[in-house]
């Protein structure tokens, strides 16, 4: 059976489709032209049905042997199932057929790629780039190559080379703001995207990336008004309401960041981050409350969020519930288990629980997973001075110096652990480091032994180093 068919469009597509269909069950040969097959593949693709399109192929080079778009097709489909020899194959099949097809060289190379054989990869792209009119998606392809091999600088050449070509490239946009990052060149990236805007204002995703790249540097303010222009462009812009609101939120604008974070469910289902976020706002304004109903929100959504669980934690640790926070913490610990700061909330809470001796455990793993907080220190090291392990507090307060010889609070709080064991000739001595790295900072000793304020020789030398300088 023969009938001539033409793909159109989607309805006369779904046409193609049920006649394919219908010979499957019949199991007939029914004729189709080139456009037909195309349309019937494309729909089982978008169907995530590599299989079914892999099947469709077949036919379509039984009844068009000489039409290499299905040979083409054939390939990319074996990629996406990660058969990539009977890709490979279905490649050398068209080069035989029509060797100066570009498409051939740039599929070749990507899949080239995609199994780690770089240069291999290269070779085949560049064939490609003087045989297609899309230049611009091979330059992307070049660039991908040289990021997989983390050659992150020439992945930035080729970008570039791929938007001079093509503006509107919000992948390689989006790639390069990801090379930049990584290499940590973030006055760079601006300087690029500043550049960008001038020539294309409009670009909604250049404010978005020079937004982020302000925001990655700490220029709060700026990152603001970029956001703010990306969306004025693209109204349903969500992740940049989602990027202005954390933008807000580290300038301590926790209002406005609710309102905003809250924007984002007009353009897209909200999502368990944007909930955590939201819960984080109502914490930092101690409405907890609000902030523990979205942290839960937050959970049900994703049950692996550590960050909400742990958010769940400091509401009712706030609320003096420390059985319940532990519980929270816990969980949020399972998930992450190396989170200093989760540990550090679970160090609080033993304590707070009088739970001394895993307090003290708690601790000595935050301080290990991250020896520059100074705050974990000092708390560690009072949990034993309270308990008169002034030897233990002292060798702690001596490993925390070592490893943040700047700050001056360790010096002080040592000084004041040695006065009481009574070593009095090394607490000087330790007092003069501290008085000389910070001498402002050493209200800290008398705060923690208001008693030393008597002592006239403690006096004097803090005198030496806090008098007015003529």
């Amino acid at each position: 059976m023969e009938e001539d068919f033409e793909f159109e469009n989607p309805e006369e597509r779904k046409i193609s489709v049920d006649r394919y269909e219908e010979m499957l069950r019949n199991e007939d040969q029914y004729f189709f032209d080139s456009k037909a097959f195309e349309g019937i593949i494309d729909y089982y693709a978008e169907k995530n049905d590599p299989v079914k399109a892999l099947q469709v192929t077949e036919f379509a080079i039984s009844q068009h042997p000489f039409d290499i778009t299905f040979l083409l097709k054939q390939a990319q489909l074996f990629s996406t199932i990660q058969q990539y020899q009977n890709a490979l194959a279905a490649l050398d099949k068209a080069e035989l057929l029509e060797a100066s097809e570009g498409d051939i060289f740039l599929i070749r190379g990507g899949i080239l790629g995609s199994i780690g054989q770089f240069d291999e990869a290269l070779d085949q792209l560049f064939k490609a780039l003087p045989l297609l009119d899309n230049k611009d998606e091979v330059y992307f392809h070049v660039a991908m190559i040289f990021q997989a091999q983390m050659n992150y600088d020439k992945a930035i050449v080729y970008l570039k080379k791929a938007l001079e070509l093509n503006m509107d490239y919000q992948e390689a946009l989006y790639e390069l703001a990801y090379c930049y990052d990584v290499l940590d060149r973030q006055e760079e990236s601006i300087s690029f995207y500043k550049k960008y805007i001038d020539s294309d204002p409009y670009s909604y995703y250049a404010w978005y990336n020079l937004g982020n790249s302000y925001h990655k540097i700490s220029k709060f303010e700026e990152a603001l008004d970029a956001y703010d222009y990306a969306i004025l462009i693209k109204e349903d812009f969500s992740s940049a309401y989602f990027n202005k609101g954390n933008a807000l939120v580290n300038l301590d604008r926790y209002q406005e960041a609710l309102d905003v974070y809250k924007q984002t469910f007009e353009y897209e289902q909200p999502s368990a981050d944007t909930y955590c976020a939201i819960g984080e706002c109502y914490e930092k304004l101690e409405q907890m409350e609000e902030a523990r109903n979205y942290y839960k929100k937050a959970v049900k959504l994703d049950a692996e969020l550590a960050d909400a669980w742990f958010g769940i934690g400091v509401t009712l640790d706030f609320e003096e519930r420390y059985f319940e926070s532990l519980h929270f913490y816990k969980k949020a610990l399972e998930l992450e288990d190396t989170n200093p700061d989760y540990w550090f909330a679970i160090a609080d809470a033993r304590y707070k629980l009088q739970q001394i001796d895993q307090a003290e455990e708690a601790y000595k793993k935050v301080v290990a997973l991250n020896p520059s907080d100074i705050d974990a220190w000092l708390d560690y090291s009072s949990i034993l001075f309270e308990q008169s392990k002034m030897d233990e507090a002292i060798n702690v307060m001596s490993d925390a110096i070592t490893q943040n010889p700047e700050a001056a609070e360790l010096y002080y709080r040592v000084v004041a652990y040695l006065f009481a064991n009574g070593q009095y000739n090394e607490a000087l001595n330790f007092l003069e480091l501290g008085l000389a790295t910070n001498p402002e900072k050493h209200y800290i000793l008398f705060d923690y032994l208001p008693q030393l304020q008597g002592n006239q020789i403690i006096t004097e030398i803090v005198k030496k180093y806090t008098k007015p300088k003529n």
